[in-house]
């Protein structure tokens, strides 16, 4: 059973400049931005403008999009913070982990020999988020 979009999610709210967010890359079908309770140094989640609740109802159209968008903020991501390599997590409803019912993917930088840590349980530092922002956005004008 697929369920109803939520015009009011947390994601949905950030697309309209409700709320802010640090973001590191925009164009007219995508947003990336900082996860401001990261799993590690460098998490970002990539949405898309238009509503979906994930990838259950998803356009192929938004799949395609999202997913180039994926695969060149990870490749970013990777340059910025020298990563060994790259978590990519997407979840669908809430048996599978998904709080935020609105399209998202995770990106998150790995090291070896370095667990994947829990989501934070607090916000993280501004200035730190914006430090790991303008890396990966200085990674993506060279990649």
């Amino acid at each position: 059973m697929i369920l109803s979009y939520d015009e009011n999610n947390i994601f949905a709210k950030l697309l309209r400049n409700e709320i802010p967010s640090i973001r590191v890359y925009e164009d007219e079908n995508t947003v990336v931005f900082m996860d401001t309770m990261p799993q590690g140094i460098g998490h970002t989640l990539v949405i898309p403008r238009k509503p979906s609740r994930n990838l259950l109802d998803a356009t192929p159209e938004i799949l395609v999009t999202i997913t180039k968008v994926v695969q060149k903020i990870a490749k970013a991501t990777q340059k910025a913070f020298a990563a060994d390599g790259i978590t990519v997590m997407q979840f669908n409803e809430a048996a599978s982990g998904q709080t935020v019912y609105h399209l998202h993917f995770h990106i998150i930088p790995r090291f070896d020999g370095i667990p994947l840590q829990h989501h934070a349980d607090k916000i993280a530092d501004k200035a730190e988020l914006e430090k790991s922002a303008e890396k990966i956005r200085t990674a993506l004008k060279i990649i």
